[in-house]
């Protein structure tokens, strides 16, 4: 079959080869034929080591498709079943879970050093346990969610890693609550969903802050009320809350320099929402003094902080109500053997959503 594939980190761009064999089938296994994956920035921070990820690898995480065959033991899926990847399945027993953290559990990472792959010149892994710039991958029952006939794979793509991650920030870790002052900082696809929840949740005042213009543009049709260039953030700060600081602040891009803006443009006893993924070598500096005066509250979130399958339930229930744009949130529709105009997309920031049609 064919995959795209990233030989070694650090390489910009990816190989589209017709050699790739998707591995590991058995017992609990389900295999996939995607049809659908969005390029996230995760991908991009594996491709360049600022997540760490074995090599080399097939990118993608945030995939869809239909089950073609089902392992021994596998009883809530059968072949010809839409499913969309979960990239961080839950296994209900450990501690995370029994505390109804699943979005904490550790299960899906321990299959992320085991290849998915395999072509003739050696094994493949799959980045986070899958690899959906392919045509087939093969995962644990667990990692294939049903979703309904009427939800589109690319839509139901986007709801596998993006829309989760920022609608969660909102109404999860967050808890936005109405009449609030937001700031998000950094507008993709993550970044916009974040603002789609603030404004599900009452936000009367949502910031979006990105360098690119056309994201801006963007955030304001999701529902931003106002958008600025970074360098203009003191300033909406000034108007928007007297310069007191926002009440929530999302960062959305995985950087300490974002963060630290961030939490300074927080309101004491404000709220701080990190929600881009960073490096490990990558610190946030703060003072001891500014912790216990400020009181500013710090939450992490972890693939939208809540339980992901119900999330998936309630994205799509808010999709087909029209409470939600997700089609909106697809910029740019690229074939597998364009991958790497996609990740050029990417990087410069033109693109909110690509989706690489398999």
């Amino acid at each position: 079959m064919r995959a795209a594939v990233l030989h070694e980190i650090g390489q910009e761009k990816l190989e589209v080869l017709d050699d790739v064999e998707a591995v590991g089938f058995g017992p609990g296994k389900v295999r996939i034929r995607v049809r659908a994956t969005g390029l996230c920035h995760s991908d991009l921070s594996a491709m360049n080591g600022v997540l760490p990820q074995p090599a080399p690898f097939v990118p993608g995480h945030e995939g869809a498709g239909e089950i073609l065959e089902v392992g021994d033991g596998v009883r809530h899926l059968k072949p010809g079943d839409r499913v969309v990847l979960c990239w961080l399945p839950a296994c209900g027993a450990c501690p995370a879970c029994r505390r109804g953290q699943t979005q904490l559990c550790l299960a899906g990472f321990m299959n992320a050093g085991t290849p998915n792959f395999r072509r003739p010149g050696g094994d493949l892994f799959g980045f986070a346990g899958t690899g959906t710039f392919a045509e087939e991958v093969v995962v644990d029952a667990g990692c294939a969610v049903p979703v309904p006939e009427d939800v589109p794979f690319d839509i139901a793509a986007l709801i596998g890693c993006g829309v989760t991650t920022g609608l969660g920030a909102a109404l999860n870790t967050a808890d936005v609550a109405a009449g609030s002052s937001v700031a998000v900082i950094g507008c993709g696809g993550v970044g916009i969903s974040a603002v789609q929840g603030a404004r599900l949740k009452g936000a009367a005042e949502i910031v979006a802050v990105d360098p690119v213009a056309s994201r801006r543009e963007s955030a304001l049709r999701f529902g931003a009320t106002r958008a600025v260039p970074p360098e203009e953030l003191a300033d909406a700060r000034q108007q928007v809350t007297g310069g007191e600081g926002f009440d929530y602040v999302f960062e959305v891009v995985g950087r300490s320099a974002t963060a630290r803006t961030a939490y300074e443009n927080t309101r004491r006893g404000g709220t701080l929402v990190v929600v881009g993924a960073g490096a490990m070598d990558d610190f946030l500096r703060l003072n001891m003094f500014e912790l216990f005066f400020d009181e500013k509250r710090i939450l992490p979130s972890l693939y939208g902080g809540g339980d992901v399958l119900r999330s998936y339930e309630r994205t799509i229930a808010l999709w087909r109500a029209g409470r939600v744009d997700l089609a909106g949130l697809i910029t740019h529709r690229v074939p597998l053997a364009e991958i790497d105009e996609a990740l050029d997309q990417m990087r410069t920031g033109t693109a909110l959503r690509t989706c690489i049609e398999i």
